[in-house]
């Protein structure tokens, strides 16, 4: 095949995948490395051909690599051309619009479709949203768990909630700015309003800014609105910040989250873990809130 190298052996050595992080903001954060492979690669696969063509003027470099589109949707598809460039001894270099590949972002289908075929896989460390973010939230960071983004739909985000209500790791969420505020009701919700966190917004960029308080508060704050790239830093449960709620108020959670899409059995299950209340007090609650129950 053209283009291939081969050793003294006459044996095919085929080319390298190398997963790069890029800048989640300012292009001065690129590293060196990420700027040499960007001059000298042979094959750019990029969430976005226009970001990454901005990223390389941005750091006075002229591209001379193929660039290939490999967003969400066609990553899968674009794996097998791919495979086929590196295993013709072309080395591949991975990049998406912010950060690294395959967190919240295409490349993992990519990654493993390329080791699944005994091909050497490299990565260029750097820039990442959601280190950034635990960096400067100032929560303990020694555990935490990355969310990504939270489910649209409203059932779905409730149960997700609710099954995080309890985790003992700081959260890290991203979130459209558009349904920032939406968010962060549902978690002032299912997590108590008391619950420190942090929204980190356009991290690195000239609007950067890092906005602490309480689920509740901060709510309140980007109910008028907010721009930008969002992180959420969520501090874990400790049982400081919530606390139960009387039979009538556990009896009304469990009808909200039925008419967003719960069975009663999971609205009852999320209100008790929400509430650390037993499921079967929050089932006699269901019970006696309607007109003649009784529990049994």
């Amino acid at each position: 095949m053209a283009g291939q190298k081969r050793n003294g052996m006459n044996e095919t050595i085929h080319g390298m995948l190398i997963v790069a992080a890029a800048p989640i903001g300012c292009p001065a954060d690129a590293s060196a490395r990420l700027t040499a492979a960007l001059a000298g690669a042979a094959v750019i696969a990029a969430e976005d051909t226009r970001r990454i063509g901005r990223l390389a003027a941005d750091l006075g470099i002229r591209l001379t690599a193929q660039v290939v589109s490999c967003y969400e949707a066609v990553e899968q598809r674009r794996a097998q051309r791919l495979l086929a460039d590196l295993k013709a001894g072309r080395d591949v270099l991975l990049v998406t619009d912010a950060g690294m590949p395959g967190i919240s972002d295409p490349g993992y289908r990519l990654v493993r479709a390329v080791a699944a075929a005994g091909i050497r896989v490299t990565v260029l460390p750097g820039p990442s949203a959601v280190t950034a973010a635990l960096a400067v939230a100032g929560l303990p960071s020694d555990r935490f768990c990355f969310e990504g983004f939270p489910p649209r739909r409203p059932g779905d985000r409730v149960r997700r909630f609710a099954e995080l209500a309890t985790e003992p790791r700081t959260l890290v969420f991203f979130e459209s700015p558009r349904r920032l505020a939406a968010t962060l009701g549902e978690l002032a919700a299912a997590f108590g309003p008391g619950r420190p966190a942090v929204v980190c917004r356009e991290l690195t960029k000239t609007h950067e800014e890092i906005r602490r308080g309480t689920l509740g508060d901060l709510a309140d704050w980007a109910a008028s609105g907010v721009l930008g790239e969002v992180t959420i830093v969520v501090a874990a449960d400790t049982g400081k910040h919530r606390g139960s709620v009387d039979a009538g108020r556990a009896a009304a959670e469990v009808a909200e989250r039925q008419a967003a899409g719960l069975t009663r059995k999971e609205a009852i299950a999320a209100v008790a873990a929400e509430r650390r209340l037993p499921k079967r007090a929050v089932y006699d609650a269901v019970v006696a809130s309607k007109p003649g129950g009784r529990s049994g």
